[in-house]
């Protein structure tokens, strides 16, 4: 299958009319998104071919660049099997607290020399406290100063409208707290909250006129009905944008002996958030690097945006790398 050849759906792709469907506003029976998971491999190149039909309607060729900060960094109380940072994790990884203000807003000014439109402030813990959100709203405050139109993210775990509100009111756009797989299947991956735990703060965010960025992990053990609820859940959600992980089985946690996804089956799931979110800001994130390997440029046909320079405490995909392949598959990073 040749890069270059994906092109939008023509009506005798078999999956023309799950596109369409997606397109018009309908949403897709379970039937029809169980055909996507379950689509053979050498149907791949329709089947991206009908996810880019959607996604070049609403993004074109653009590509959005997203930089991660680990802004607190281990020391965290909850017992997620996928995550090094948690309470049962034994991986070698650097702990800190919350990084001073002047650190984050510098932190800002890296990612945007590296052509990110979006910067993420991640911080371990099962949620934040209210110096938390002092210190994240200041330094918000200070990078919109300087860099007016880079979208300002925040993942700081369990939130309720309080600290939402307040996160709003300082600048910061979007909140990212994922699902991370079905409500059938959570209760195998963590243990200290819930899925419904999740899903309200979610809704607190939106209740505070914060953009959601909310998505989920492949290959956690789930099976095909998980990655189906997951999707429609985030559909009914309305989330505005949504992360596509791939597990890393990282040693000293609980998933370490996990197998890396195929690649096809992780593309599989790109497609299906396409079909099910068509106005979503999808983006292919944690693990796509190992996971796909020298078909990474393919997940940009169902996909969106990436995430460049690493993953809290895993490496990622370098920044000048990036541009080259976009650049090779005629598509170009989202400019401010």
């Amino acid at each position: 299958m040749s890069i270059l050849s994906i092109a939008p759906a023509t009506p005798e792709n078999p999956y023309a009319p799950l596109a369409a469907r997606s397109l018009a506003g309908e949403t897709l029976s379970r039937d029809e998104a169980r055909r996507v998971l379950a689509a053979p491999d050498d149907h791949l190149s329709d089947l991206l071919s009908a996810a880019f039909t959607v996604r070049e309607r609403r993004w074109g060729r653009r590509v959005k660049v997203c930089v991660l900060q680990n802004a607190r960094s281990g020391l965290c109380p909850e017992d997620c099997g996928y995550c090094s940072q948690s309470k049962v994790s034994t991986a070698d990884i650097d702990t800190y607290r919350l990084m001073p203000h002047d650190e984050l807003v510098q932190k800002a000014d890296d990612a945007v020399a590296r052509g990110a439109r979006r910067y993420c402030m991640v911080t371990s813990g099962r949620g934040p406290s209210e110096r938390d959100i002092d210190q994240l709203c200041a330094a918000t405050r200070d990078i919109k100063q300087t860099h007016p139109d880079l979208e300002i993210c925040v993942s700081v775990g369990l939130m309720d409208d309080a600290a939402a509100t307040r996160l709003a009111a300082a600048g910061v756009g979007w909140v990212n707290h994922n699902l991370n797989t079905s409500e059938r299947f959570y209760p195998k991956i963590c243990s200290t909250h819930t899925y419904a735990d999740r899903v309200a703060t979610v809704q607190a965010a939106q209740r505070a006129g914060l953009n959601t960025c909310c998505g989920g992990i492949v290959g956690m053990g789930e099976d095909d009905e998980d990655v189906l609820d997951l999707g429609f859940a985030l559909r009914e959600l309305r989330v505005d944008s949504l992360p596509v992980n791939f597990l890393i089985p990282i040693g000293g946690t609980p998933l370490a002996e996990r197998p890396v996804t195929h690649a096809a089956r992780a593309l599989k799931a790109l497609c299906l958030m396409r079909f099910l979110n068509p106005e979503a800001d999808i983006r292919a994130a944690g693990g796509r690097e190992r996971t796909l390997g020298d078909f990474q440029p393919l997940a940009l046909y169902p996909a969106n945006s990436i995430f460049v320079n690493g993953y809290l405490t895993t490496p990622g995909q370098a920044a000048a790398e990036a541009q080259k392949m976009v650049d090779s598959i005629g598509f170009e990073l989202e400019a401010e």
